[in-house]
């Protein structure tokens, strides 16, 4: 049975964003995210109050807290959009496009350092997501880009966190790899399909490695959960009791897929693209949730707790 929230308890934390999304709970009660058309990393205080934490080239997307304090941040080389009154969205591939890349940030100083562009001498794309799994190295996801007439093929991949060594794990994902992320005993990856709305899930044999499903599985995944209806699919977050909490375009919702791949929860949001969610607050109960084409961060209590994260 799947619960159904119409009118959620939601307080805007801040507004004013610039397509905001990849909340992360900072040590401090703050929010750091990325503001993807204005290239920029910013700090939101627990009172509101907006600070810029780094400007980089290209275009941040997806956002974690990494060893000693440091940001880690999926480049996606940059987009090109459409704005008018209450909606910003990204409409492709940027004129100047800078390639694809996963970058650190030292929020202390706004220092930023790129650490990988490719894999295996195969330029990345379009990183967007990202989360560590604890063990010396973080899961990220590359949606690709998209441009008038093509677009490129996503994939999931693995890093260590020291730049050492950088691994495809699965590829291609045809609609776009998007939210990733791990179940709390480290053995499951899960990853968003945006354009199909599918939820993939792969069993976790090592650091970079995955079990493949045979043929005729395209990437060795399984498909969890086939979202119905016409739902674009971008980040996700995970509980700590093991559910997977899917940011959900289109439909406009907050939705959370059980483990055996059912739809349990649903969270009716006030605009068509939510698009991040993150826990935070001491018992994690607290969602943040970026409402991106409005430039809206706002949090609400959450009916589990969040999985609490590795360097969080």
């Amino acid at each position: 049975m799947t619960v159904t929230v119409e009118n959620p308890d939601l307080r805007i934390v801040t507004d004013g964003l610039r397509f905001p999304e990849g909340p992360v709970c900072m040590p401090d009660g703050s929010v750091a995210l990325v503001e993807i058309e204005a290239r920029r990393i910013t700090r939101v205080a627990e009172n509101g109050t907006k600070s810029t934490i780094a400007t980089v080239t290209g275009a941040p997307n997806g956002l974690a807290l990494g060893p000693k304090g440091v940001l880690y941040v999926c480049n996606n080389g940059g987009f090109s959009w459409h704005d008018e009154p209450g909606m910003l969205r990204p409409t492709g591939q940027s004129p100047d496009y800078s390639g694809g890349r996963i970058e650190t940030v030292d929020p202390a100083t706004g220092k930023v350092e790129t650490l990988y562009r490719a894999v295996d001498g195969r330029p990345l794309r379009g990183p967007n997501d990202l989360m560590f799994d604890g063990q010396g190295g973080f899961w990220f996801s590359d949606l690709g880009k998209v441009r008038a007439r093509d677009r490129d093929h996503g994939g999931a991949y693995w890093g260590a966190a020291d730049g050492s060594r950088v691994v495809e794990a699965a590829f291609p994902v045809f609609g776009g790899a998007n939210g990733i992320g791990i179940s709390p005993d480290g053995k499951t990856l899960y990853v968003a399909e945006t354009e199909t709305g599918r939820l993939w899930a792969w069993d976790i044999e090592g650091p970079g490695k995955v079990r493949k499903e045979p043929w005729p599985s395209s990437n060795g995944g399984r498909v969890l959960c086939q979202f119905p209806g016409y739902r674009r699919l971008d980040s996700l977050a995970i509980a700590a009791s093991g559910n997977i909490v899917v940011a959900t375009l289109v439909s406009g919702e907050i939705t959370t897929v059980s483990p055996a791949g059912e739809i349990v929860h649903v969270v009716k949001m006030p605009e068509r693209m939510p698009t991040n969610i993150c826990f935070g607050g001491a018992d994690m109960r607290t969602a943040y949730i970026t409402l991106s084409t409005s430039g809206k961060l706002v949090a609400m209590p959450w009916h589990e707790p969040g999985f609490r994260l590795p360097h969080g």
